[in-house]
């Protein structure tokens, strides 16, 4: 425990090196934050170095079950950090509502509990979007490619922290290396998103933020009414090419690269299944709108179709248009879609289309079985044989997923909320998909939640961005055990 303790307050100081981003910001903008951003930092590093200065003597190679620990307890204390600068820079805003906006930043949910977002001083607007960029494909695999100068192992690290069988496929031969490689790829992406936006007609500030907001699949926007206050075709288009790429599993990009080839893409069954399941769900749901005469014609319907069914798909939350009064098909099938169509290894939430397709796969081999008991049928998802350790872990994961859905949804039908609502709100939080249906959905946010309903739906976007699994295991009594 102490040898965590140690290693989470080198994270706390490190963390610190993100508040020069908003304080940059508040220089060129001259929007007077820098101090209260200083003051965070400041607040951070002492504490950090303090607790890494107590516990050094306890310095170790990190185990299989630090890891797990560790990921948890930084992903809290990281979301505790960031909310620092919140609380001085607004001082309406209570603690609650602080922690969940930062929580919601890191775990790139993009739920808020704030109004008057337009008018919000620049670095503070850009804070909200830098924390959903380095949440995006995770502070802990950053940590990896550090802490080896540290003197602190990693591996653990990077197994606790990346979801699914990404976990298990090295891209170089140094787990350090292979950290680097992904933040070069996340990195170079986010830049040419940014370009693009910039050239489809935002501001740079507006073109940073949402840059970084769509590719960490995040969906915090500068505006209130969000993508919708543009409105412009032009960038809806470039955020859905963002948004589609965040959606897919990052080493795919980093070898579609290395090999210059679309092979990587071609050969993986996640990519085309996404694909194509956005594709349909498009063209269905165009077609839906034209026939309920939501918008004038085909060609709107297919534009506003095409921006929010990727969007919330992709777990990203941007909005061009509010959803609600679409037929009330399009909105519950758009939240199903949020459950299933990110990929693994991407900067997305839900159940991942890999276990999808394992799960269909399952499905189809008990009904082979019921009619041949005695063949021996393998799950194939591609070309790969797939372990059965890894589907029992998927069936595992896919109970406790529905199960904490279910009683965080009851917790907060118990605390008053209405049940649509109650229930958009939690799946939402547990994909990281930020706004639901009703009060919470994209016409709204999550201000109107008591305390206690707040701190359930951040309990939801913790477990969501962490997995279930490597929370819960914890709470086992063998974790514990030496």
């Amino acid at each position: 425990m102490l040898a965590v303790a140690h290693v989470l307050g080198l994270m706390m100081a490190f963390f610190a090196i993100t508040f020069v981003v908003p304080m940059l910001c508040s220089i060129i903008s001259q929007d007077g934050m820098f101090i209260d951003f200083a003051i965070a930092a400041i607040i951070n590093v002492t504490l950090g170095l303090v607790i890494a200065g107590l516990t050094r003597n306890y310095k170790r190679e990190l185990k299989a079950r630090d890891g797990f620990l560790l990921v948890t307890l930084a992903w809290i204390l990281m979301s505790g950090s960031a909310a620092v600068p919140l609380l001085i820079a607004l001082p309406d805003l209570s603690l609650t509502d602080a922690y969940f906006e930062a929580t919601s930043g890191l775990t790139t949910t993009g739920a808020t509990v704030l109004t008057g977002i337009d008018s919000l001083p620049p670095s503070i607007n850009l804070w909200r979007h830098t924390l959903h960029w380095f949440g995006g494909l995770g502070i802990i695999v950053l940590a990896v490619a550090i802490l080896p100068l540290l003197g602190v192992g990693g591996m653990a690290l990077y197994r606790a922290e990346t979801p699914g069988p990404i976990k298990d496929e090295k891209l170089t031969p140094r787990i350090t290396e292979t950290a680097k490689v992904l933040w070069i790829t996340y990195g170079g992406m986010t830049l040419v998103g940014i370009i693009g936006l910039r050239l489809a007609g935002m501001s740079w500030l507006d073109a940073i933020c949402h840059g970084f907001s769509a590719i960490a699949l995040g969906g915090f926007s500068t505006r209130d009414a969000s993508i919708g206050h543009f409105d412009s075709p032009m960038i809806e288009l470039v955020l859905i090419f963002i948004m589609l790429a965040a959606a897919l599993n990052f080493s795919r990009h980093f070898m579609a690269i290395r090999l210059r080839s679309f092979s990587p893409y071609r050969q993986d069954p996640e990519v085309r299944a996404v694909l194509t399941v956005l594709g349909v769900s498009v063209l269905g749901v165009a077609l839906l709108l034209t026939v309920h005469e939501t918008f004038d014609g085909f060609l709107i319907s297919l534009r506003h179709a095409a921006f929010t069914v990727v969007s919330v798909a992709t777990t990203t939350g941007f909005s061009s248009e509010a959803y609600d009064p679409w037929p009330v098909f399009t909105p519950m099938w758009m939240l199903f879609l949020s459950c299933v169509v990110c990929s693994t290894g991407s900067t997305g939430g839900g159940i991942k289309m890999f276990r999808t397709l394992l799960l269909v796969r399952q499905a189809q081999r008990e009904m082979k079985q019921i009619m041949h008991p005695s063949a021996v049928l393998p799950i194939r998802v591609g070309s790969q044989v797939i372990p059965e350790r890894i589907i029992a872990s998927v069936l595992a994961f896919l109970f406790l997923y529905f199960m904490t859905i279910a009683i965080l949804t009851f917790l907060l039908l118990l605390s008053g909320v209405e049940i649509v609502s109650a229930f958009s709100s939690i799946v939402a939080c547990v994909n990281n998909l930020g706004p639901a249906i009703g009060p919470t959905g994209p016409s709204g946010n999550y201000q109107g939640f008591t305390e206690f309903q707040t701190w359930v739906c951040t309990v939801a976007m913790l477990l969501g961005r962490l997995e279930i699994l490597s929370v819960l295991v914890l709470f086992s009594p063998a974790f514990w055990r030496k």
